[in-house]
C-alpha cells in the first residue's frame, strides 16, 4: 500500500472521535497518514516513492499497513539507511508501534506520550487502523499549555471551547492562525522546491531529510519546553534571556554535534552500500548541516517564546507554529544548500 492509496482509504467518521465529545481528542490534531507502504515494499521501492512524495509532504517515519489498513510496524529512517535495496520494509519495520487512538481525550494522551518525545505519532482507530499522524511538537506546545494553564488566546482554540460554540466566533478565533500556518507551511515548501534539481540528482539525500528535520525539531522543542517553563515558574529575570539563548544554542551545538558523528557514519555506511561516488563527503554534509541546524533551532526554541511575549501574543499557544517553520525551514536548507555547494 503506497501512501496515495492510504489516504483514499475510506475511514468510518464514527470510528474516529464521538460524535458529542466533550472534550478536544487527538482526532483534532492529526493531519492525514503519508508516508505508508506495505511490509513487502522494497527499500529501493520506497525510496524511489519517496523521492516524488517529499516534494510535496513532510515525511519522518514510514508506517507499514496491512491489507485493512491496520497499523503493523514503523521504519525509522536510520534503518533504510543501512538496509540494502532488496530488504522489504517488514524485515526492518519495528512490529507494533506505540501509537494513540483517535478517540482519546487530549489530556491523555499528553500522559502517554510525555516519555516518548518522538518527532511523529501515528493515530489509530477502534479497529487499529491508521488513521492520521499528529507532530511531536504540537503535543510538546500543547503540553507547554497545560503546564503554564495559559488559555490560549492568540490561538483562539480554547480548551473549553464546544460543538455548541458559534460558528461565527469559532471561525473568528481559529481561522487567522490557519492562514498564518499556511503561509508559513508554503515557506517550508518553497526550500524544498529551490533544491529540486539536487534532489532529483542525489536521490539519498531525500531518504535522509527526515532525519535532519526530526533532530532540529526535537531540539527546538527541547529549548521551547525549558523556556515556557521557565516563563511560567518565573525563572527569567531581568538578564537572564541573553543566558538562556546562549545555553540553549551552546546545547543545540554541541547535541547536534554528537548526533552529527553518528548521523554522518550512517549516511558514510549508506552512500556506501548505494554505490555513490562520494560517501565520505556526503557524511560530511549531514555532521556540518546537524551542527548548525540543532544550533539555530536551539536559539529559535528560545527567542520566539521571548519574542512573541515581547510582542503582546501568547508564546504558550503561538510558538508551535513559528518554531515548526523554523525548524523545517533551517534543517532542510541548510542540508540542501551545503549539499548543492559541496556536491
Amino acid at each position: 500500500m503506497t501512501q496515495s492509496s492510504a489516504s483514499e482509504a475510506a475511514v468510518p467518521q464514527e470510528d474516529l472521535a464521538p460524535e458529542h465529545s466533550k472534550h478536544p481528542t487527538i482526532a483534532d490534531l492529526m493531519t492525514p497518514p503519508v508516508g505508508v507502504f506495505s511490509p513487502e515494499t522494497t527499500v529501493a521501492q520506497a525510496t524511489e516513492e519517496l523521492r516524488e512524495h517529499v516534494k510535496t509532504a513532510f515525511i519522518t517515519y514510514l508506517y507499514l499497513t496491512d491489507p485493512a489498513g491496520r497499523l503493523v510496524g514503523l521504519v525509522v529512517m536510520r534503518e533504510m539507511l543501512l538496509a540494502r535495496p532488496e530488504d522489504t520494509l517488514g524485515s526492518i519495520m519495528l512490529a507494533e508501534p506505540f501509537a494513540l487512538e483517535s478517540t482519546t481525550p487530549l489530556d491523555e494522551a499528553l500522559r502517554q506520550a510525555l516519555q516518548k518525545h518522538f518527532p511523529v505519532y501515528p493515530v489509530v482507530d477502534a479497529r487499529d487502523r491508521l488513521v492520521g499522524l499528529v507532530r511531536g511538537d504540537t503535543l510538546f506546545a500543547n503540553r507547554a499549555i497545560e503546564i503554564s494553564g495559559q488559555s490560549g488566546a492568540m490561538v483562539g482554540v480554547d480548551r473549553e471551547e464546544r460543538l455548541a460554540t458559534p460558528i461565527v466566533r469559532s471561525l473568528k478565533l481559529r481561522h487567522p492562525w490557519l492562514q498564518v500556518n499556511l503561509l508559513t507551511a508554503f515557506v517550508a515548501a518553497a526550500v524544498v522546491g529551490a533544491f529540486e534539481d539536487t534532489l532529483s540528482r542525489l536521490v539519498i539525500l531525500a531518504v535522509f531529510l527526515p532525519v535532519m528535520a526530526g533532530q532540529t525539531g526535537n531540539t527546538g522543542c527541547q529549548a521551547l519546553a525549558v523556556t515556557l517553563r521557565g516563563m511560567t515558574l518565573g525563572d527569567l529575570r531581568s538578564g537572564a534571556a541573553r543566558s538562556l539563548v546562549r545555553k540553549e544554542a551552546m546545547l543545540g551545538f554541541f547535541n547536534g554535534l554528537l548526533v552529527g558523528v553518528t548521523a554522518g557514519i550512517g549516511m558514510f555506511v549508506y552512500a556506501t552500500m548505494q554505490g555513490e561516488a562520494e560517501p565520505l563527503r556526503l557524511g560530511l554534509v549531514v555532521l556540518v548541516s546537524m551542527v548548525i541546524a540543532c544550533s539555530i533551532s536551539g536559539i529559535a526554541g528560545a527567542l520566539i517564546p521571548l519574542t512573541l511575549k515581547r510582542f503582546g501574543a501568547d508564546p504558550a499557544t503561538a510558538s508551535s507554529i513559528f518554531l515548526t517553520t523554523a525548524s523545517d525551514v533551517t534543517s532542510m536548507g541548510i542540508f540542501l544548500g551545503l549539499a548543492t555547494l559541496m556536491l
